[in-house]
């Protein structure tokens, strides 16, 4: 079994509640689970980043081909950064292979 993790740290510019930070955050998690049968969740918010305008996101997906998984996580932040309403500052992939546990 092959594990893929993608985090992504997002900045939305101009943003001055944490009402309309959230809304931009659910949104993109939705899509990007829906899209790609994938598990999304914010991972890091305001409280650790003392700010309103940040926010960072990780998705995993598993399978057993880990070429495969990586095309899919790259096709990931390809569609987040096309439709995220915030601009992609960082990001990281990787593919963990469990391999044969006896």
């Amino acid at each position: 079994m092959v594990i893929g993790v993608l985090e992504v740290s997002l900045r939305m510019e101009g943003m001055d509640s944490l009402k309309g930070r959230r809304k931009v955050v659910k949104s993109l998690l939705g899509r990007v689970k829906s899209r790609f049968n994938a598990a999304a969740s914010e991972v890091s918010g305001p409280l650790e980043l003392a700010s309103r305008d940040c926010a960072v996101l990780g998705f995993a997906v598993c399978g057993s081909d880990a070429r495969i998984l990586n095309a899919v996580l790259d096709r990931m932040l390809d569609f987040i950064e096309e439709n995220a309403d915030a601009e992609v500052v960082d990001s990281r992939l990787e593919c963990i292979n469990l391999g044969d546990q006896d």
